[in-house]
């Protein structure tokens, strides 16, 4: 698992930097990743043959990772190629995890003099191994998310929406009629990037401390949390779609009650699964 939760912590710290509003963190982004994987290695004292070859590996992987994704969420096209280099470099990493050689080295050092909870210094694979996780699911996961939903048709893709954005402005402008806005789903559910992330961590939490139901009562109060603005989105759905009546208008006119319910549940289920794959990792 060293291998595998060094890569999940670089590509974390990636997938946060590219997130952000920084306008050239999309291309830091990329480059971030690599280095902090390969950094960590040498903190872990990971330094023999194998080490090496498989994060350099992995390193790639996940620049082509970074980059893939980039483009999905941009034209939404070709999400089943991000999502296979991500699932391959996952499993590629578990199947060969028995050459990884014991992590020890700085971080080792540090851990041994730093006065931190617990009972002893902690063991620096299992650091590693929350710390990869917690990062993958504050900010890799909400782009796995994204990535379903793109495939499935229930999220527009970033060119699209700012092309009719930018529509919207112009016809404003000029002073004629604002078209009808090519809407998100997530327009209509605000703060899933955010409630995603904190639930994902809730759930992983409540796991890994044996508290299997209260993780069980996080999942069944999104939904009654949820459902007051999905039945929201049906009413309103009528006043602000024109002609398309009550269902989803995908590829064109404002999210309906259907499109908003879609992106809720398979958004949702993703989530929750990745979670639980994470969970999963810590037993």
């Amino acid at each position: 698992m060293t291998w595998l939760s060094v890569v999940l912590v670089g590509l974390g710290v990636g997938d946060i930097v590219r997130s952000t509003s920084w306008r050239p963190g999309r291309v830091v982004g990329h480059v971030v990743a690599p280095v902090v994987i390969l950094a960590l290695a040498l903190l872990a004292g990971l330094s023999s043959w194998a080490d090496l070859l498989a994060l350099v590996l992995a390193a790639a992987a996940g620049a082509a990772w970074a980059e893939l994704s980039r483009r999905t969420q941009m034209t939404g096209r070709a999400a089943l190629a991000a999502l296979a280099v991500f699932a391959g470099t996952v499993v590629g990493l578990l199947a060969f995890s028995g050459a990884a050689s014991h992590p020890g080295g700085v971080l080792a050092t540090w851990l041994a003099w730093a006065d931190l909870p617990g009972h002893g210094p902690l063991p620096v694979g299992r650091v590693l191994l929350f710390t990869g996780l917690a990062l993958f699911n504050v900010a890799t996961a909400n782009i796995i998310v994204r990535l379903v939903l793109l495939t499935i048709g229930a999220l527009r893709p970033s060119d699209v929406t700012d092309a009719n954005a930018a529509a919207a402005a112009a016809a404003a402008l000029a002073g004629s009629a604002t078209p009808p806005a090519q809407g998100q789903p997530a327009d209509r559910l605000k703060g899933g990037r955010l409630l995603g992330p904190m639930e994902r961590l809730v759930i992983l939490g409540l796991g890994v401390a044996g508290e299997f139901g209260a993780a069980g009562l996080v999942i069944a109060a999104k939904g009654l949390l949820r459902f007051p603005e999905i039945q929201a989105a049906a009413r309103g759905n009528g006043a602000a779609a024109t002609g398309s009546g009550p269902h989803g208008s995908y590829p064109g006119g404002p999210a309906g009650i259907d499109d908003v319910t879609e992106y809720f549940l398979v958004g949702s289920f993703v989530s929750w699964l990745i979670a639980l794959g994470s969970l999963a990792l810590t037993v």
